[in-house]
């Protein structure tokens, strides 16, 4: 999308403010359709910190994902970008990966978008 949807925009934003993970969200970007709940920011990099603290071989990486001293995404501005968490990329009738994975997505890129995650068949 060429111009931020201004109702997406402000979802990110009450999620942000109410520090919840529950809002659930599909989003179409380009190339993908991705399902999962919406975190706040600081959330979603302390999960992701987590994850990387917990492999020897990612572990330095960890640090980049921790808190910066923000108030909020950007400095306190509007956000710029969605947080998934549990999220999986629609492929077909399969969601990927099974465990469901942590994204992040330029809300710019965002061409549509549902309350709600999509169902998809683990068989």
């Amino acid at each position: 999308m060429s111009n931020h949807d201004d109702l997406l925009v402000s979802i990110a934003e009450k999620v942000e403010s109410e520090r919840s993970n529950q809002m659930p969200l599909t989003v179409v970007v380009p190339g993908a359709v991705i399902t999962g709940r919406l975190a706040p920011e600081a959330v979603w990099k302390a999960r992701v910190a987590e994850v990387l603290r917990d492999s020897e071989r990612l572990k330095p990486f960890a640090e980049l994902f921790g808190p910066s001293g923000e108030d909020g995404p950007n400095g306190g501005g509007r956000p710029t970008h969605l947080h998934l968490h549990v999220a999986r990329i629609l492929q077909g009738s399969y969601g990927l990966p099974d465990t469901g994975g942590m994204y992040r997505v330029a809300i710019g890129e965002v061409s549509g978008w549902t309350l709600g995650e999509l169902s998809y068949s683990d068989e």
